[in-house]
């Protein structure tokens, strides 16, 4: 079956995303990528954008960016392509000594929204080292009656590299009677000797000049060279000997300087200075670290025992005679370091967004923490917690020893503006090592709260007649924001009619002003909302409601209604006490302001006296024809009850007719002819009639009138509130008394303003004539409802 080649490539690159999405789920999200030491700078070594699932347009725009954790700046991502290359030069030997596995972890970090990956390359070996013994020249005394097989130890050679390419393979130059071996003990300890091959005759050569070759496994191979030179001695029969050839020690790593780690016990056949036996390191042994003693072979620690730099020491030990020549034994001492717990948890803490917006939803991530133990085992595992209990913040594990920092719970500033928060990191050693680091998490403010008035309303009294721009009150009202958001402006609602008019308000204070004078008997009351406005963005408000009542000013005078022109005609006799008239005055003000009271001016005479409270005029005595004057004027004052008060006067001017007067002037009237009798009789029947006429025309007008305006005050009562309009029977005087209270309040809706009078209403006295012509009864004056006296 032939499958075409650009199937083929379809299929193969199928299979390479099944592939890495397998490798993606078992590495835990973790991307894995490799490259080889030294590499030169700009090397490839993968697509991480694409590796990622993410777009290189988003690169710059979600700020991508790459740590390496304590590894220095060895790689950097070309934000133009996604490739993640080569920065610096790698040296594996430098950054992992002998370590198996030589890694850098890079953590990936993507904002809008806020994303953490994981990316580790391993770091490849190459053969970039080769072989290297600790001297170039070597020696080696041996005795001519050493046997055949017999071996000698000598220090081998080291590679830096690891694998294969610390793998290395010895060469001798020729010669009959050495050869190079490596000795492996069962602990997997590599020891080089060099074993004789044939006898040895100090007298046909007393020496050996070797070169011996290491050559490690690298490709190209790489080799280091050590002259040895080996002198022919006679022959010292007995080495020392060690009764076993490897020693195991165990050793804390906490042990004080000059511990005893083991005590050596090599033996030697011989007797007298071939038995005496020196001890020594026989091959590069840390000197820094273990110090032995060459009599007894005793070692002990010199210095200090760290199980972070190495946790297993191997060391080669000689123990030579002291004969001619000398003769030698070898064993080899295993120390294992235990750990102990020495080392605190490391922690590295970094914030992704100060100050936190306390909008921030629920998870949003605050810090990433990276910690690290450098002890092993339950000393090296780490428990993360944060101090104090009940913040809004919680610890996510997101891989390994990395932690992120994230939001809980909704924040409000208002309520915590800061939060200090300790991170504390706790091993599972006996006794436990913690460390700790402090992050102080700022909350920026959002404009989430309304101005708020410190009362629910306002209610103010202002007396009327105040200047133009007069400070009427202050409205307050505090934002629970900061900044601008916090900054409270000023308005007056004018969303149901406008008030620009009367009242103002200063945006920056909240000082209202009234713009012009305000007159209690045009308006009682002012209603209106002030708006409270911060300056964020979106911008919140609230209102409130202020009332201002005016308070009345005695500021106006009583007002009398004129009488008729000319005197009132007055027919005697009239008897004392008997009303003869009346005086009509308002006054716009109210309260004790409208209270009036009416009293003769001290230049009035004659028998006439004013009611203080009702200003009727009556007699103080009987009048009749004796009375010497027939023309009275008389002036009276009308006077309020302010607390300054306001007067006015009124004149009124009495006629007294007497009969033989009304008789004289009706029987010389021009032009007539008339009959006494006829005069008196059909004169008074005229008089009598147009009189009673009149009479009833009128009061069916008052009446009507009265009833009109009771309908209109019940009307206006049920719209605008405290005004009533009542109704009074002054009985004493056989009279009706109207008075109507108009309030007008403007309060948002406007309404016609209504007028407010007082008017008392007299029922006419019919003059009654008798039939012998006597005029009997007085006349009084009226006020219509226009405010004119009646006739």
């Amino acid at each position: 079956m032939i499958i075409p080649r650009r199937g083929l490539l379809v299929r193969r690159q199928l299979l390479q995303l099944v592939l890495f999405y397998a490798a993606w789920e078992m590495g835990n999200g973790q991307l894995h990528y490799s490259v080889l030491e030294e590499s030169q700078h700009g090397t490839f070594v993968g697509r991480i954008a694409q590796d990622l699932g993410l777009e290189v347009d988003e690169l710059v725009p979600r700020m991508f960016q790459m740590e390496s954790q304590g590894r220095g700046n060895y790689f950097e991502v070309n934000l133009q392509n996604g490739i993640l290359f080569v920065n610096s030069r790698i040296d594996r030997e430098e950054l992992c000594v002998k370590n198996a596995d030589c890694a850098i972890h890079l953590e990936v970090i993507m904002d809008k929204p806020l994303r953490v990956f994981h990316a580790e390359v391993e770091i490849q070996d190459i053969n970039d080292n080769p072989p290297i013994f600790s001297a170039g020249k070597q020696t080696l005394n041996v005795a001519e009656s050493v046997l055949l097989g017999s071996y000698f130890h000598f220090q081998a050679a080291s590679d830096a590299d690891m694998g294969s390419n610390s793998q290395l393979k010895y060469k001798l130059n020729s010669t009959d009677f050495f050869a190079v071996e490596e000795k492996i003990n069962d602990q997997h300890s590599i020891s080089l000797v060099l074993v004789l091959t044939k006898p040895l005759d100090r007298e046909k050569t007393s020496g050996h000049h070797l070169l011996l070759t290491a050559t490690d496994g690298g490709q190209p191979e790489l080799s280091g060279r050590v002259h040895l030179e080996i002198t022919v001695i006679d022959a010292n029969d007995n080495a020392p000997v060690f009764n076993q050839s490897v020693y195991k020690v165990k050793l804390l790593e906490s042990v004080s300087d000059g511990t005893l780690v083991i005590h050596l016990n090599a033996t030697d056949l011989d007797e007298g200075i071939n038995w005496e036996i020196s001890h020594s390191f026989s091959n590069n042994a840390p000197s820094n670290t273990f110090a032995i003693d060459p009599d007894t072979g005793e070692i002990k620690v010199k210095g200090k025992v760290d199980f972070e730099e190495n946790s297993i020491y191997s060391i080669e030990i000689e123990a030579k005679d002291k004969g001619s020549p000398p003769l030698s034994g070898h064993c080899t001492i295993l120390i294992e370091i235990l750990d102990v717990n020495d080392n605190a948890p490391e922690m590295l803490l970094k914030s992704m967004v100060v100050p936190l917006p306390e909008d921030s939803p629920p998870g949003t991530v605050v810090a990433l923490i990276s910690i690290s133990d450098r002890d092993s085992g339950a000393n090296g595992q780490v428990n993360c917690s944060l101090w104090p209990p009940g913040i809004p913040f919680k610890l996510v594990s997101t891989f390994k020893n990395y932690h992120s920092l994230m939001l809980a719970e909704p924040l409000d500033r208002e309520q915590v503006a800061e939060f200090k928060l300790v991170v504390i990191a706790q091993d599972q050693g006996d006794p436990s090592l913690s460390a700790s680091s402090s992050l102080v998490l700022p909350i920026s403010d959002i404009n989430d709260n309304a101005p708020t008035f410190s009362q629910p309303s306002y209610t103010v009294f202002v007396k009327e007649n105040n200047p133009p721009g007069a400070h009427i009150f202050t409205v307050s009202a505090s934002d629970s924001d900061v900044a601008e958001n916090a900054l409270v402006s000023y308005w007056l609602d004018e969303k149901l009619w406008p008030l620009s008019s009367y009242i103002s308000v200063r945006s920056e204070s909240g000082r209202v002003y009234a713009l012009q004078p305000l007159d209690y008997e045009e308006l009682k009351m002012l209603e209106f909302q002030v708006r409270a406005e911060d300056a964020g963005l979106p911008s919140l408000c609230s209102n409130v409601t202020v009332q201002v009542f005016l308070a009345d000013e005695n500021d106006n005078a009583p007002l009398v209604l004129g009488p008729k022109e000319g005197p009132i005609p007055l027919m005697v006799p009239i008897m004392a006490g008997q009303i003869v008239g009346k005086i009509h005055a308002l006054d716009a003000d109210s309260g004790y302001n409208a209270w009036l009271h009416y009293e003769l001016h001290e230049l009035a005479n004659g028998p006439w006296q004013v009611g203080r409270s009702n200003g009727e005029i009556s007699t103080t005595h009987v009048l009749d024809e004796i009375e010497g004057s027939s023309t009275y004027d008389l002036l009276v004052l009308v006077k309020d009850h302010g607390k300054l008060p306001q007067s006015t006067t009124a004149t009124l001017s009495f006629s007294l007719l007497f009969t033989s007067q009304m008789i004289h002037v009706d029987a010389h009237l021009p032009g007539t002819s008339i009959n006494p009798g006829a005069l008196v009789d059909n004169g008074n029947v005229y008089l009598i009639i147009a009189i009673c006429a009149v009479s009833s025309l009128f009061l069916l007008a008052v009446i009507i009138y009265v009833a009109l305006r009771c309908q209109s005050q019940v009307k206006e009562t049920m719209t605008y509130g405290p005004g009533t309009a009542t109704l009074v029977c002054a009985s004493e005087v056989g009279t009706w008394s109207y008075s109507n209270r108009h309030s007008h309040i403007l309060a948002g809706v406007s309404g016609e303003p209504g007028a407010k009078s007082d008017f008392m209403v007299f029922t006419p006295n019919i003059p009654v004539f008798a039939e012998n012509g006597e005029l009997r009864n007085g006349k009084e004056l009226l006020p219509d409802p226009s405010g004119e006296p009646l006739p």
